[in-house]
């Protein structure tokens, strides 16, 4: 079964393949002149190497569909597949809202990564719940026993994870068919001009830099993407929204709010790390910093999760608060925008 895409993100290690197309080739389609070309390969990894961008001609990226000619340079890079890592049982602390045999809820805390890949292979949240909890369900990709979704290192907030392979594959059909209703609130940069909206672009890897994503108008770029807003509070140079998701991409909210022109307050990733609204006096700028300081990470935590049990068919819902860090910024944020009121 096809899983939420957060879950099938590859951890960044990738073959290189380089062709010269030929003088006797007629025009052929540059994922069948590929599929000739590279064993052990489908239609399907490589059109989605297309739509990251990681196939060029000329080394322009081309789309899948594009029809090579003689004497055409193609390079593509693919994937390797995951690699099986020995999970080591580790003494992490979860935050567990709720338990029962076929299904676990966490908080997740700041700086854990979810779960073991290419950078990290222990410390991960996997590592902890295989020390706390026996026998979760083996899933498709290695490494993520019990997973169905995942969040961010330094994203915050509420996950379901698996007991039982029923559970498993009960709610990774919910993540994969949109069942399953994500809120999550973040800080952004700017006065947002709409009280709610829709962003909706396809989500795909950056064809200039990897490590992140980018949003591509173009259908063979990357994939379909929803996320839904509304404004909570205004405080001038920064908004607090809610973000609704409609599909789970990879970094979604945080690279289709930097889309729209408000990156989330303090993400290195996607630009949100610097004053981007405000002058920069120095009172205003040591205020950002101290906020920085005390938010060493993007604003995002997902703030609810609702799903139907996979056993009783009930409809569940979780809420879990804003954790310290995002707290005390917000209370900066209040007094700051208080004063500035009373000022002018």
């Amino acid at each position: 079964m096809e899983q939420e895409e957060d879950l099938t993100e590859n951890q960044g290690l990738f073959e290189h393949h380089n062709f010269t197309v030929d003088k006797g080739q007629e025009l052929l389609r540059v994922d069948k002149f590929l599929m000739d070309r590279i064993s052990n390969t489908t239609r399907n990894k490589l059109q989605n190497a297309a739509a990251d961008g990681h196939i060029k001609v000329n080394k322009k990226s081309v789309k899948s569909n594009y029809r090579v000619k003689p004497f055409d340079e193609v390079t593509v890079e693919l994937p390797y597949p995951p690699t099986e890592i020995e999970l080591i049982p580790e003494d992490i602390p979860l935050d567990i809202l709720y338990e029962d045999d076929d299904v676990l809820v966490v908080n997740k805390q700041a700086g854990l990564v979810v779960h073991p890949g290419y950078g990290n292979f222990t410390g991960t949240l996997v590592n902890g719940l295989i020390f706390h909890f026996e026998n979760l369900p083996k899933t498709d990709v290695p490494n993520r026993p019990g997973l169905v979704h995942r969040l961010d290192k330094n994203t915050t907030g509420i996950m379901v994870v698996a007991k039982t392979e029923h559970a498993l594959t009960h709610l990774g059909k919910q993540f994969f068919d949109r069942n399953t209703e994500r809120r999550y609130h973040a800080l952004v940069w700017g006065d947002v001009k709409e009280e709610n909206g829709t962003v909706e672009g396809n989500v795909g890897r950056s064809l200039k830099n990897r490590k992140v994503m980018d949003v591509f108008p173009e259908e063979d770029y990357g994939k379909h993407a929803v996320t839904h807003y509304k404004v909570l509070k205004r405080y001038g140079y920064v908004t607090l929204i809610e973000c609704k998701l409609e599909t789970g991409r990879t970094h979604q909210i945080r690279v289709h709010m930097k889309h729209v022109g408000h990156p989330l307050f303090n993400d290195d990733s996607y630009g949100g790390d610097r004053i981007l609204k405000g002058t920069s006096f120095s009172k205003y700028k040591q205020f950002i910093t101290n906020c920085f300081n005390l938010l060493p990470r993007q604003a995002l935590h997902a703030k609810s999760l609702g799903f139907e049990h996979p056993k009783t068919g009930k409809w569940l819902q979780f809420e879990s608060n804003l954790p310290e860090d995002m707290k005390a910024v917000l209370n900066k944020w209040e007094v700051y925008t208080a004063n500035r009121t009373e000022n002018h």
